[in-house]
């Protein structure tokens, strides 16, 4: 594989993710799964078959690639135990935990935008049918 450019636009994007306090907290969340995982381990230690039953709608694939990346950006331990079958937890870091508070302004704002926005959509025709959001995720029934 060839060595990145060091003048390459991907390495000056980087550069300034790494140098920009917000950017790089948000690169670190950012994707669609991660701010999900991390609130739902908010509560406890998981082993990977409950965050596998929790998340039914994502791959067993993806989960595993979630958990390795937020594990890597030291948000999360992974800890294995010698047992057969293997056992595996997934729990928060100190600096994971950190998040609670912000994660739950994140959510009261999402919630508060979502409404604004529904209020202010404009309507043409009473007869047009509206498209039903999904529901959160946190918030949606599980599939057994």
């Amino acid at each position: 594989m060839a060595n990145r450019k060091k003048d390459s636009t991907f390495s000056r994007n980087e550069t300034c993710i790494l140098l920009c306090d917000l950017t790089y907290s948000v690169s670190l969340l950012g994707g669609r799964w991660k701010l999900l995982i991390l609130n739902k381990l908010e509560g406890s230690k998981r082993r990977f078959s409950e965050l596998k039953n929790e998340f039914s709608y994502m791959s067993e694939r993806m989960l595993t690639l979630q958990l390795k990346a937020l594990e890597k950006d030291g948000l999360v331990t992974r800890t294995v135990y010698p047992s057969v079958p293997p056992k595996v937890e997934y729990d928060l870091t100190d600096a994971a935990r950190e998040l609670g508070p912000i994660l739950e302004q994140l959510s009261e704002w999402g919630s508060k935008h979502k409404q604004v926005t529904a209020r202010a959509e404009p309507t043409t025709d009473e007869s047009e049918s509206t498209v039903a959001l999904p529901m959160p995720y946190h918030q949606a029934p599980r599939q057994h």
